[in-house]
């Protein structure tokens, strides 16, 4: 039975933070087991149209209400967070589905989201280098990791910016399935990734 993925999307969302672990998600496995692992959607507090960077329109699949329940969701940054980390809608359901999922991950500051929800206190976490200290302010008891691609606390992971999101990814992937699967994945998207650098 495929893991059922949630990516989440708000306003304001950073495009690759959602787009790269999508992809990767969508894409593990198809080549050499002709099975789908994961079964990747996105969702939104509402079913209209989610306007991300760069004035990208993006119709999310389902609504948070709506989605099948997941067992991994991703939180994606972008300054959309700003207003997201105070949205008691999102907290909500991110609070509810942390405690019944398998992981909880962010990308990027998206962890400011999860940070606000509680989720973080005296965890070690990182976010894009640009909000470290925002991160260190809205969770006083974390521990932020600068200068690392993601980290990884068992049921919640989070990564820094952008592209690291991809590192984050993959790494699930090989958490999951092994790293042999995380390897054919990265070859096959044609990203150099590099494991032995992403994270203490």
């Amino acid at each position: 039975m495929p893991r059922n993925v949630a990516i989440v999307l708000f306003n304001e969302v950073e495009v690759l933070d959602f787009a790269g672990p999508f992809e990767i998600f969508s894409v593990t496995g198809r080549r050499t087991t002709g099975e789908r692992p994961f079964n990747v959607y996105t969702a939104a507090e509402t079913d209209g149209p989610i306007a991300a960077r760069g004035d990208l329109i993006i119709m999310p699949n389902y609504t948070l209400a709506t989605c099948p329940p997941p067992d991994i969701v991703v939180v994606p940054g972008g300054y959309g967070t700003r207003a997201q980390m105070h949205n008691p809608a999102l907290l909500g359901w991110v609070r509810e589905q942390a405690a019944r999922v398998e992981l909880m991950t962010s990308v990027c500051t998206g962890s400011l989201v999860l940070a606000n929800a509680g989720l973080l206190d005296g965890l070690a976490a990182t976010t894009h280098f640009s909000a470290y200290d925002l991160l260190a302010e809205t969770a006083h008891t974390v521990d932020v990791r600068r200068g690392v691609r993601y980290v990884d606390n068992g049921a919640i992971i989070t990564s820094a910016g952008v592209q690291a999101g991809m590192d984050m990814a993959l790494h699930i992937v090989a958490r999951l399935l092994g790293k042999d699967t995380a390897h054919e994945t990265a070859s096959y998207i044609e990203y150099d990734w590099q494991p032995e650098r992403a994270s203490l």
